[in-house]
């Protein structure tokens, strides 16, 4: 398997900010995401490819790794040096948890060269249960469970394999970053047989359209230019459909409309939700006809003409 570069794969250097890099990725999952390229397999490879590359860099701890070992991870790993990045020794062990297994090759979500770098760990263990890094203290377990900004806002669900028991756990909308879920008596057994409880720390992975705050989202609205001058109707897409709006004329480009209630759920509050924020991005014509030009060079000396007369 060959290195790969995964800051070339974001587009940024090695001393690149975190939050240079989860801009380099935005911005890429936006123009590679399979909903834009609907049966295109290389824009949903290259989805794939920066995925992988953002998973490793986002986290200090792989980028760490992956910084000290580079192109040379052949050769520890053929040296008998551990490649996990929490460690060979450790006496955990690590399972691997994420969104939907469809999205991903070989059911794994992760080339073999990600797979060989940072290891697999203990137990690999197959469904939809990745990325779940587990200690054992005495009678409790803990995890991660990653699940998308949509599985966020409308819930969700995982079915978690425990030593051969089917454990369905149930997410309910506006979960958020580092909610804890507990399964209880579902840890592991003491030798009295008693059984502790099974902690799972909830991540939300980032939206390439919304970015949250809290129970609010923001986002940006494109909006054509005479929908701007002239008024009218304009439609936004929320995590809960599509709706028209009403602008006024003379919309200014980066105006802010405030949608309320349509941002996320509350956690635990039925029928309470956040607003969402559309930032109104006015789209200007690249290209124009000449006699396109002369109505806009006719307006523009109108405008003029009213406004110092």
């Amino acid at each position: 398997m060959d290195y790969k570069d995964y800051y070339k794969v974001l587009g940024v250097g090695r001393r690149a900010s975190q939050e240079e890099i989860k801009q380099a990725y935005r911005k890429l999952a936006v123009k590679h995401h399979p909903d834009k390229n609907p049966d295109n397999k290389n824009a949903e490879e290259k989805f794939k490819e920066i995925s992988e590359a953002y998973e490793v860099l986002k986290d200090p701890e792989k980028r760490k790794q992956y910084d000290k070992l580079g192109a040379n991870w052949k050769q520890y790993q053929q040296a008998g040096f551990d490649q996990g990045p929490f460690g060979g020794r450790n006496r955990g062990r690590t399972y691997s948890s994420g969104a939907d297994d469809s999205d991903f090759m070989n059911g794994s979500g992760f080339s073999d060269f990600f797979e060989s770098f940072f290891g697999r760990g203990g137990q690999q263990r197959s469904g939809p249960f990745r990325n779940v890094d587990f200690d054992f203290p005495p009678g409790d377990l803990k995890g991660e469970v990653s699940i998308s900004l949509e599985e966020a806002y409308h819930g969700a669900e995982r079915l978690i394999d425990l030593a051969g028991e089917q454990i369905r756990i149930k997410i309910k909308p506006g979960a958020y970053d580092g909610l804890t879920l507990r399964a209880k008596g579902k840890g592991q057994k003491s030798p009295s047989g008693k059984a502790g409880d099974l902690h799972l720390n909830i991540k939300v992975a980032p939206h390439p359209a919304y970015e949250r705050k809290g129970n609010d989202l923001h986002m940006e609205a494109p909006v054509d230019l005479f929908t701007a001058l002239l008024g009218g109707k304009q439609e936004i897409l929320t995590l809960s459909g599509k709706i028209n709006i009403t602008l006024r004329e003379g919309t200014q480009n980066g105006k802010v409309v405030r949608l309320k209630g349509k941002g996320m759920p509350v956690y635990g509050r039925t029928g309470q939700h956040g607003d969402l924020y559309a930032k109104l991005q006015v789209r200007i014509p690249e290209h124009l006809s000449p006699d396109q030009k002369l109505l806009i060079e006719k307006l523009r000396a109108d405008l003029r003409h009213n406004l110092y007369s």
